[in-house]
C-alpha cells in the first residue's frame, strides 16, 4: 500500500519540535506489534537550517545524493529520515521526510512533491492539511486514539479534545467540522483559504 505524500505541518519547526514530528504516532495503539510503515511513509515538514546541519552531524549518513541525504537508523522496516536543502522560489529551504527505501524512487518523488507544493503562489491549507497540522501540534494529553467508547469501526482511529458545552470530549480527528478545525488551528493558520480546484 503507497502512503500519500502530506505536510504535517506549517511553518519551521525548530528543534523540539522536530523531534516531537519524529514520531507524532508514538501514542499507536498496538505499538510495535503490527508493520506502521504507512503511517510514516510521505509525512515531510520544513525545519530549519541548524537542524539540518545538526541532524547531518550526529551520524554518518547512510548516502549523500545532491541536494538530499539519508538517515542511517531507520524508523520501522525500511523507512528512514531523509533530509533536503531546495531551492524554491529563490529561497533555500530545509526539509524533513520519512522516505521507503524498498522504492528507490520514493526521495525523488517525496522531493518533487514539497516542492511543487511549497512553489504554490498562494498560501492556502487544504482540509487534510489542516488535520495533519493539528494533530501535530497537539499535546498527547488532549489527543490519542478511539476506545471502547466509539463505536467498534472507529476504534483505533486519532481523537482529539473538543471543548463543548457542558465540557469537553474526544471526537475522531478526521470528523472535525469546519468549525472546530478553525478553533485549534493557531491563529495565523485559521483564515487561509482552500487551495482552488486546478
Amino acid at each position: 500500500m503507497t502512503s500519500p505524500i502530506r505536510k504535517i505541518h506549517f511553518g519551521i519547526t525548530g528543534r523540539h519540535q522536530m523531534f516531537r514530528l519524529f514520531d507524532r504516532h508514538a501514542q499507536r495503539p498496538d505499538r510495535w506489534q503490527t508493520d506502521d510503515s504507512a503511517l510514516y511513509a510521505g509525512e515531510w515538514f520544513e525545519i530549519a537550517r541548524t537542524e539540518h546541519d545538526y541532524m547531518l552531524e550526529i551520524l554518518p549518513p547512510l548516502w549523500m545524493r545532491g541536494e538530499m541525504f539519508a538517515m542511517r537508523e531507520f524508523r520501522t522496516g525500511s523507512i528512514t529520515s531523509v533530509f533536503y536543502t531546495l531551492s524554491i522560489n529563490g529561497v533555500t529551504r530545509y526539509f524533513h521526510a520519512y522516505c521507503d527505501l524498498s522504492d528507490p524512487r520514493s526521495p525523488y518523488e517525496v522531493r518533487d512533491a514539497i516542492v511543487e507544493r511549497e512553489r504554490q503562489p498562494v498560501k492556502a491549507m487544504t482540509r487534510d492539511e489542516r488535520i495533519e497540522h493539528i494533530w501535530s501540534a497537539t499535546h498527547d494529553k488532549y489527543r490519542g486514539y478511539a476506545d471502547a467508547d466509539f463505536r467498534p469501526e472507529h476504534r483505533g482511529k486519532r481523537t482529539v479534545i473538543v471543548y463543548a458545552k457542558p465540557g469537553t470530549r474526544f471526537e475522531l480527528l478526521e470528523s472535525l467540522s469546519d468549525q472546530q478545525i478553525s478553533e485549534k488551528l493557531p491563529v495565523h493558520l485559521r483564515h487561509l483559504p482552500l487551495p482552488e480546484a486546478a
